[in-house]
Parts: C-alpha cells; sequence; structure tokens
C-alpha cells in the first residue's frame, strides 16, 4: 500500500505542535480541515507560546521523553543537528517532492544524509518605514545604522514636537530569547564583527567591530527605541509599530500583511527595505523559518508523513502565502502569476534565502542551543547597561571556549 493512500486505509488521529503569531492559527486549522476532508483523519493543534527559545526548551522535554502524543513538530530552522536524532528519516518518503524546494534550506535540514524536516515557510527580517513619515520630512530610507539612528530621532522629536508623545524612532526586538540572536547577529556581521562562531569552528565573537555594534545599539535603549524594548519580542513591536506609533521597526515578512489589513493604523503608509548596512558596508538578515518534522515516537508515522508533506506541498503553500506574507519555500512559486499579483512582497525574498546569514547551528551541533543563550545574555548584559560591551564579548569568549572544549 502506498504511503499516501491514506483514503484506503484507516483514519487516524495526529496531533502538529507549533507556535504561532500573527493569523498563523486561522490559516492552519482551514489547511487541516482541507486535509481531514481528503484523507480521513483528524488532527489536534497543540499550540505554545511565540518564543522559539520556550518551544525548543518544552520539545526538548516532551522528545527527551519519548513522547507519543506529538507527531508533528514545526521546528526552527536552526534545530535540524540538536533535534536530529528525535525526528524520523523524511529522505524516502520525498524522493518524489525534494528537487521542489530551494537546496539552500533542504541543506539546512540535512543532518548526517538525514533529512529531519520539510521546509513550511521561510521568513527574512528587514527594516519597516513609515513612507508617509519619511515623505513628510524629506528623508530617504536610510542605508546604514548610522543614518538609521539619525533619521530616526530627526522625525520622532519633530513628531512629539508637534503632539505625538507616543511615538518612538525604531523598534526591534532585545529580550533575552532567540529573537536577540538574530537581531544581534545581524548588527555584529553588518558591521565587520563576524559570525559568533565560523565556518571552521573558531570563536569570533571577541573583537572590536563586534563591540561598537552592541554599543550602538544600546544607545537605542531610551532614546529611540522604548525602555521597554529589553522585554519585547516581535509581537510586542508589531503591536506598537501598527498602532502608527513608530518610524522604523526590524521585523519578519508575517507583520507586512498584518499591517496592511483594514483595521490597521498604518495600512497604506509603510514599505519595507533591506536591513541597514554597517561600517563594512553590506546588509545583513539572519536567515528565518520553520519546517515540519515528523517525531520518531509517532504511533502514526504514515499519517503524520502525509500531514508534512501536505502542508509543505506547492498547493498549500500558495494557500497559504496569498493570506501571509512570509516567504515560500517552493520554488516554482515565485514564478506563479497569481502569488505575484496578490502577494508581491512575500516574493522580493528569493535571492536572500541564498544569501541570508545563518545562525552558527551547523558548526556547533548540539551545543548551538547554549552557544546563543550565551550569546543573547551578552547583548542582554550591554543593552540593559550591565557592564560594556567589550567586557560582556571578554566573558562570552571565555564561556564560549569552555562550552567548546575538545570540539563542537
Amino acid at each position: 500500500m502506498s504511503l499516501l493512500a491514506s483514503t484506503a486505509a484507516r483514519a487516524d488521529e495526529i496531533s502538529i505542535v507549533t507556535g504561532l503569531v500573527g493569523n498563523d492559527l486561522g490559516l492552519l486549522q482551514e489547511q487541516l480541515k482541507s486535509f481531514e476532508d481528503k484523507t480521513g483523519h483528524t488532527v489536534k493543534v497543540v499550540s505554545l507560546p511565540p518564543s522559539s527559545s520556550d518551544q525548543f526548551s518544552q520539545y526538548r522535554l516532551w522528545l527527551a521523553a519519548g513522547n507519543p502524543d506529538i507527531d508533528v513538530y514545526r521546528t526552527d530552522v536552526v534545530w535540524a543537528p540538536q533535534l536530529a536524532d528525535q525526528f524520523i528519516d523524511l529522505t524516502p518518503y520525498t524522493e518524489d517532492v525534494i528537487d521542489e524546494y530551494f537546496p539552500s534550506i533542504i541543506r539546512s535540514q540535512t543532518v548526517d544524509g538525514k533529512l529531519v524536516a520539510l521546509p513550511w515557510y521561510a521568513t527574512i527580517p528587514g527594516l519597516y518605514y513609515r513612507t508617509d513619515l519619511l515623505e513628510k520630512y524629506g528623508k530617504d530610507v536610510p542605508k546604514t545604522w548610522d543614518e538609521m539612528t539619525t533619521t530616526a530621532r530627526e522625525i520622532m522629536d519633530a513628531e512629539r514636537a508637534d503632539g505625538n508623545a507616543s511615538m518612538w524612532g525604531f523598534l526591534f526586538q532585545g529580550a533575552p530569547y532567540e529573537g536577540l540572536t538574530c537581531d544581534g547577529l545581524e548588527w555584529l556581521v553588518s558591521s565587520g564583527g563576524g559570525n559568533i562562531v565560523e565556518a571552521d569552528g573558531e570563536i569570533s565573537v571577541n573583537n572590536p567591530n563586534a563591540a561598537a555594534a552592541l554599543e550602538r545599539a544600546k544607545s537605542w535603549i531610551g532614546t529611540i527605541s522604548p525602555p521597554g524594548t529589553l522585554s519585547y519580542k516581535e509581537e510586542d513591536t508589531r503591536g506598537i509599530w501598527q498602532l502608527g506609533n513608530a518610524v522604523f521597526m526590524r521585523n519578519w515578512p508575517y507583520a507586512y500583511a498584518l499591517g496592511e489589513q483594514d483595521d490597521s493604523a498604518i495600512k497604506g503608509k509603510f514599505d519595507v527595505a533591506p536591513l541597514p548596512a554597517g561600517e563594512n558596508g553590506e546588509s545583513a538578515a539572519t536567515l528565518g523559518g520553520f519546517n515540519l518534522a515528523v517525531s520518531k515516537y509517532s504511533e502514526h508515522p504514515d499519517a503524520a508523513v502525509e500531514l508534512v508533506k501536505y502542508l509543505t506541498s506547492p498547493e498549500a503553500q500558495k494557500y497559504r502565502v496569498m493570506y501571509n506574507s512570509n516567504a515560500p519555500t517552493a520554488v516554482a512559486l515565485y514564478e506563479d502569476p497569481e502569488v505575484q499579483a496578490k502577494q508581491p512582497f512575500a516574493l522580493r525574498w528569493e535571492d536572500s534565502l541564498e544569501t541570508a546569514v545563518s545562525r552558527p547551528s551547523n558548526v556547533t551541533k548540539s551545543k548551538y542551543n547554549e552557544v546563543s543563550s550565551l550569546f543573547w545574555t551578552a547583548a542582554y548584559n550591554t543593552l540593559s547597561g550591565n557592564g560594556s560591551a567589550q567586557d560582556n564579548l571578554e566573558e562570552l569568549e571565555l564561556k564560549l571556549y569552555q562550552l567548546r572544549g575538545n570540539g563542537w
């Protein structure tokens, strides 16, 4: 019997666990209903908080316990090396579809020849900016972090003087979690400060360019960025942005479609550009995105694989991208006329998917989560005024050497 011949097989009840932001839940439920109608299976959604760090911690607890209650896991792009042993190898089930996806993303989900997860959607962050405010004050879209800092302060001050006391210059994710690793990595790489740990395993984070990049970010807190930034995650920044209370915001593509909804105060008043460059003249955007994996403890692996292939198929991705602004991982959708007409924003990132900055998960392997936690702690300490960037990076370097030991 074919794996996908479920209409002739018994129906199974399976579960999928995911973190959700924006309109993710509604879209997922609509697609699951279609899957259930076609296959006879039923699918339960287990929802977790949107923080990927919190999700990862819960995943590890469930998987370490051999929990059979979760069949399909939505996984962050950096988790494959850490969780590979807990998921089934999708290689034999995907030979007929593997060429539909970007090779770079397939490579990121392949560990020692094992395809850990199938790509669901990709995300590349950008600099959201208020087109109406830049036009009002005769400002260009900033190309560098220094230009962004100056423009944000000038427009924020002018708007406040004009009576808008709630206006801020720049919103970003400053809470101590994986999101700060993404933001911080962009500051470092764009400023010639390295990739925390390089592809050859060398620890590079303790250098003057990295320290200067973190000090610049520290200068934003309480000046162009709210003091509350130290607790902000993606949805916190989007909430302020969508109320019309910021000039610039760093965020992922999902915020674009939500900002264009009818109830948005900024509908038709914003756009997105590449993140600003630093001293080395390059823009750096962290590769994000989510994939779907099947637990090796699942009691219904055939149905679980069927769900993964359904949700990641070009047809299902097309439905999702038509109502969301995340970038599809199926190559053909970038040439689809309907997608081009309805969601041109989601297709801007085709080239960026091959050039985006990867977090050092493949090189640090099972130790990546600890590497990231140590990095975001050093960055958070700097942002909050607990030590200088130089001191925090020196301490981080020592801890990374201890963590590495004889090798990653």
